[in-house]
């Protein structure tokens, strides 16, 4: 009847409205994804492997769904099947998450005061970067005078791996088939335009850093700024990171720039490298 029809939407609304903000913000979320977490925390050091029924209880979902989160996961990467069984584990894949967030925040720590050590009356920045897919992310960065620099570079951002100093002082070094792979990625859009670059111009600068060990030009963002940069390379020379200098073009020439800044920027290179080695969070940088 329309009347009861009425009454039962008047009832349903305040019973919405009276929800707590709680319930209002899970609209914003995403639950199977929550889900998906959960399957993975039904993993533990004392439950190693599970069955899909373990799994199911534990994640507090329904067969059905923990057999397509299961499945989910192992195409990811993320779960494997236990070979002549009906169980299923973790795989390294999880831990590489968490290494790669502890091995960034020591790394931070690790480089402040050697990057410190760069910036002074001559270099007006340093910064240290690390590869992340066809990007650079910048992990950490000081800067002498904030007002004279021309380009917002900051903690987070993210450059085309071609297109930044740093980038190509990793990538000269990265294994050939690693850097076919860092090349075939798409960059991620950001607040700086990408400068369009030949593959051939891409391989020749390459080419030019490996020689010389290191990437010195002119930043292509107009800024004014002339930026050095080497890489932090492991014991078998694998780049884990990458350190940079900048300087204003006015102040002096690439070749007194280079004498001026390539020492300190190699011993501090060697230095973080060093320290990551001694640090254990080698493999856990990428």
């Amino acid at each position: 009847m329309p009347g009861e029809k009425r009454i039962k939407a008047v009832v349903q609304g305040r019973a919405l409205n009276s929800r707590p903000e709680a319930d209002e913000d899970s609209r914003n979320l995403v639950n199977s994804l929550a889900k998906g977490l959960r399957v993975l925390e039904s993993f533990t050091a004392e439950r190693p492997e599970l069955t899909l029924s373990e799994v199911a209880g534990l994640a507090k979902i329904d067969p059905g769904t923990a057999f397509r989160m299961l499945n989910t996961l192992v195409m990811a990467g993320y779960v494997a099947r236990v070979p002549d069984s009906k169980r299923f584990r973790l795989t390294l894949k999880v831990t590489d998450l968490g290494f790669h967030a502890i091995a960034r925040a020591d790394l931070r720590e690790l480089a402040r005061p050697i990057l410190r050590s760069l910036v002074g009356e001559v270099n007006e920045a340093a910064s240290l970067g690390v590869l992340d897919g066809a990007d650079i992310l910048y992990v950490e960065r000081v800067r002498a005078g904030l007002t004279r620099i021309g380009v917002d570079i900051r903690i987070g951002t993210t450059i085309p791996a071609f297109w930044s100093t740093i980038g190509e002082a990793m990538l000269a070094f990265l294994p050939p088939n690693e850097l076919e792979r860092v090349l075939a990625l798409s960059p991620r859009p950001g607040v700086f335009p990408h400068k369009p670059m030949k593959r051939d111009e891409i391989e020749a600068s390459l080419r030019n850093v490996r020689e010389c060990g290191y990437a010195l030009r002119d930043s292509y963002f107009g800024s004014g700024l002339r930026v050095l940069a080497m890489p932090v390379l492991d014991v078998d020379n694998y780049p884990l990171a990458a350190v940079s200098v900048a300087v204003p073009q006015i102040q002096m020439s690439s070749k007194e720039f280079r004498e001026h800044a390539l020492g300190a920027v190699q011993r501090a290179t060697e230095d973080i490298a060093r320290a990551i080695q001694a640090s254990g969070s080698v493999s856990a940088i990428a």
